[in-house]
């Protein structure tokens, strides 16, 4: 089965907003064994998608639609999809009462214009939406299946999953299975990476092996195309157990695991501190994200004034006039006060050049210090560091992150 997904907004083609909905869509469909071969993004012009869909129908069996179905005179889809269906529109009395609820839960007047989403054409199936107003719909014509869902996210994702997929599901037996698995690294550059893996890259066949750099992360994807999920995961199995022989502790995690999450949990009982300089707070920002980090974080200081760092962290004013805020022994200082002064049982700081000011021909943008601080022993790593300041900061939080999973580690 060929399919083909069509993103709908002006919005998209000015680049003011990313599609991610074609590929959370192209994922799902690949688990299911229906091949995506085309993705398509048209403004909020009639005729221009009008067209599309057209098109769409004479090569694809599946075609998918997302956005457009608001309540807007911009909100074009409904229009192109009832011409093209020759199907007349019908007013759906339960979407109407729905809509009505929608808006008197949140306390609002409700806009007349909203109930232009309760008409669906003739013989299509409707789909409820949970967080939004817009239902989705699916309608045959010429035994192709033209399926419209909402273009939000958090509408278009749970519509799909709840209820796309199954109708999917019943609708095609799928004759196999694209499932694919992400192992999650960081400290090493895709380069260094390839280097060590570049056996499994040249993998061919049903179970293939790709690599993908992000900011401060190398991503490696096992894709298998299998019978069914049960041995497409045992393929893929085998691959990760070789793979993670050859890298180890540099794999932090997998699929949407987080950095900051694995870490936390290492963590188990123990406390950590942290003082930050000139990551601003992102550290601790990072590890706030994950829910019960109230149980292994005490305290995060910002120093990011010298007078704040001896003021705040006790670091002495000779240590910092003598090799400078930006220097192992203010790391080090940093990360054994932020831990003596919190009780915590690891001490964690950052200071560094984020740029664009403030280098010199010895310290240039990009160089950071790192230290960490236990009971029984101190250590500082030195890095440098290349992109732009939030990039600089992303990197420094990512690379401490990982220097107490290490730790952790052993």
């Amino acid at each position: 089965m060929k399919a083909e997904i069509i993103g709908i907004g002006t919005e998209i083609l000015l680049g003011q907003i990313v599609n991610t909905n074609s590929a959370h869509l192209s994922r799902k469909l690949a688990e299911i064994g229906i091949d995506v071969y085309h993705h398509t993004a048209i403004g909020d012009n009639k005729k221009r998608l009008y067209d599309s869909i057209k098109t769409a129908l004479i090569r694809s069996d599946i075609v998918i639609t997302t956005g457009g179905l608001g309540p807007t005179v911009d909100d074009v889809t409904l229009e192109a999809v009832t011409k093209i269906s020759e199907k007349p529109l019908i007013l759906q009395k339960k979407i109407a009462r729905l809509i009505r609820e929608h808006f008197k839960k949140r306390h609002i007047k409700m806009p007349e214009n909203n109930l232009r989403q309760a008409y669906i054409p003739k013989d299509a199936i409707w789909l409820g939406n949970n967080t939004g107003t817009a239902p989705g719909l699916i309608i045959k014509i010429n035994k192709k299946i033209l399926i419209a869902l909402p273009g939000p996210p958090r509408e278009m994702i749970p519509m799909f999953d709840s209820h796309v997929s199954a109708y999917m599901k019943k609708q095609y037996k799928s004759r196999c299975v694209i499932l694919s698995h992400t192992l999650k690294t960081t400290g090493l550059a895709e380069s260094q990476l390839h280097d060590k893996v570049k056996g499994f890259m040249r993998l061919s066949g049903d179970t293939t092996v790709g690599i993908y750099a992000h900011p401060a992360q190398v991503d490696l994807k096992i894709t298998s195309k299998a019978k069914n999920l049960l041995s497409a995961r045992g393929k893929i199995g085998v691959i990760e157990e070789k793979i993670r022989k050859k890298l180890g502790n540099l794999i932090f995690g997998t699929d949407n695991q987080m950095l900051e999450e694995n870490t936390l949990k290492l963590l188990r009982n123990r406390t950590i501190a942290i003082a930050e300089s000139c990551t601003g707070g992102l550290i601790a920002s990072r590890i706030t994200d994950v829910p019960g980090a109230s149980k292994n974080l005490l305290c995060s200081i910002v120093a990011y004034s010298n007078k704040s760092k001896t003021e705040l962290l006790d670091v002495s004013y000779s240590t910092i006039k003598k090799h400078g805020a930006v220097s192992s022994q203010t790391a080090k200082d940093m990360a054994v006060n932020i831990r003596n002064l919190s009780g915590a049982n690891i001490g964690i700081s950052t200071t560094g050049i984020a740029g664009p000011a403030g280098a010199t021909n010895k310290k240039p943008v990009g160089l950071v210090y790192i230290g960490l601080s236990t009971e029984l022993k101190t250590f500082v790593k030195k890095y440098y560091f290349t992109g732009t300041r939030e990039m600089i900061k992303f990197r420094t939080s990512q690379a401490a992150l990982d220097m107490i999973r290490h730790h952790l580690l052993g």
